[in-house]
């Protein structure tokens, strides 16, 4: 006994202490009445100061897990143990449903290529924290803790903070959305978000429209919901209108998903002409349009485009969600939804039921940030770096991969299309032996497709790194399927 008492490096000692000893009384191994050493002797023992042992017997007194006897010393009070004679063994994985089996087998974080140290991955399309601007971050929330601190530890609103949500009217507005009828939900992300709307939205043919290939995580999430998925294939400047107006003619949908920019995964921003018609199509038909508005502040070139919500006008038929994970701040868990009052009046409902609202704190501290302009600061220093590192990427793709069609108009990541004799899934295997990571292609497809794509994501690597991995991609390519460039 006491010979695994094990101390964690900044956590208050006699806390320590007080949960070691309370663990062991708790699960038994230290009985009733079970004399304990003196607080000389446990200090001796353990090499701590006596005050330490002093305080966490005194604590542990206050608790009624020990007690004392005056001039005899500590001993272990009578303690009810729920331990049962004989334990019940739940065979769990007999006990789940079709939605949870599903949702394992779709994990591509348990099942897909495991990451270890020295590897370079182009898996991540996550912000590089090299960047995260650190100084400004404890700035505001000390400045916001300062001005409500006891308001943000206490709950919140399932609608959302109120000056975040006031902040983010405004950022839509300058974006060209016209604001009248409609609100805003804050939620924990854009997953967090197309969850909720799903949850929501009447089945009536349970069957959703959008770009093929597309985000694995809304494929996920229609699958889990039982939505049928019908994809359209892309593009240079978006969705193949032909083939939507077509789709569009034959088979009836519930809603549309679409990510005009810098489209996930391979990268395309819909043009302006497409997005003025998607809006006209998915009218003529009465689709209401989900829009993931995906590192839209990612541009590198050009000028700006406006989302489907603001070609729309009036209108109130396009969802839009928002987050800004892929450009500032993936940990802190916030996005929204723009939409038209009448259904996000039933999406506050659902999230209030759900998670009761997104963390009070993050928000807080996302909105000063926010307010004190910082973001577009960070911004034009992230857009400096990602575009260095997006222009390494299209160099070495154009100089060392034998590529049909490369596709990447910003963003954080670029999608190659191979010859169709080339299966990606066998090129990451090889890869793999070399230590090089990358997404394959297929997962993002609605129909089983695209075996001979892969998504190259950027954002985290160096520039070295970037021109060495696919140039080895490149190698490992030529010398399996005997090409050359």
């Amino acid at each position: 006994m006491f010979n695994d008492f094990k101390l964690i490096e900044g956590r208050p000692v006699y806390i320590q202490l007080k949960e070691y000893l309370k663990k062991h009384i708790t699960n038994g191994n230290l009985p009733a009445n079970h004399k304990l050493p003196s607080t000389r002797e446990l200090s001796a023992l353990l090499s701590l100061s006596r005050n330490t042992v002093l305080t966490a017997y005194a604590e542990l007194e206050q608790e009624e897990l020990i007690y004392a006897l005056k001039g005899k010393g500590h001993f272990v009070s009578m303690v009810d143990i729920a331990r049962g004679s004989s334990p019940e063994n739940i065979y769990w994985n007999e006990k789940m449903n079709a939605a949870a089996i599903s949702a394992e087998e779709m994990d591509l974080m348990k099942h897909g290529v495991k990451w270890e140290k020295g590897m370079i991955s182009f898996n991540s399309i996550a912000p590089d924290e090299e960047l995260f601007d650190m100084t400004n971050v404890k700035r505001s929330f000390m400045a916001r803790m300062s001005i409500e601190g006891e308001i943000l530890l206490n709950y919140g609103y399932a609608k959302g903070y109120r000056p975040l949500m006031e902040y983010l009217k405004n950022y839509m507005e300058v974006k060209g959305v016209d604001l009248t009828d409609k609100d805003i939900l804050i939620t924990n992300g854009f997953t967090e978000g197309l969850d909720i709307f799903l949850s929501s939205i009447h089945r009536k043919y349970s069957s959703v429209l959008c770009e093929n290939p597309t985000h694995y995580s809304a494929i996920k999430l229609f699958r889990l919901h039982g939505f049928h998925i019908t994809g359209i294939e892309m593009q240079e400047d978006g969705v193949n209108l032909q083939r939507l107006e077509k789709e569009l003619g034959q088979n009836k949908f519930d809603f549309a998903y679409f990510i005009p920019s810098y489209h996930n995964p391979t990268g395309i921003v819909t043009s302006s002409e497409k997005r003025m018609e998607i809006i006209r199509l998915m009218a003529a038909h009465h689709i209401p349009i989900v829009e993931d508005g995906f590192n839209e502040e990612l541009r590198y070139s050009g000028s700006h485009v406006a989302p489907l919500a603001a070609f729309e006008g009036l209108g109130n038929s396009v969802v839009y969600i928002g987050s800004f994970s892929k450009i500032l701040f993936p940990g802190l868990r916030v996005g929204w939804i723009l939409a038209d009052k009448e259904l996000i009046y039933y999406l506050e409902s659902i999230k209030r039921a759900r998670t009761i609202h997104t963390s009070t704190l993050d928000q807080a501290l996302l909105y000063q940030y926010l307010h004190d302009g910082y973001f577009e600061k960070y911004l034009k220093k992230a857009k400096m770096v990602y575009k260095k590192k997006y222009e390494a990427a299209i160099q070495a793709c154009r100089q060392y991969l034998p590529y049909k069609k490369l596709s990447g108009d910003g963003g954080l990541h670029l999608f190659i299309e191979f010859e169709d004799s080339i299966n990606t899934r066998s090129l990451l295997t090889k890869c793999l032996e070399k230590g090089i990571v990358f997404s394959p292609g297929d997962v993002f497809y609605t129909n089983g497709q695209g075996g001979n794509t892969l998504r190259l994501g950027f954002s985290r690597l160096t520039e070295k790194q970037i021109k060495t991995g696919i140039k080895q991609i490149g190698e490992i390519l030529k010398k399996s399927e005997g090409l050359n460039k």
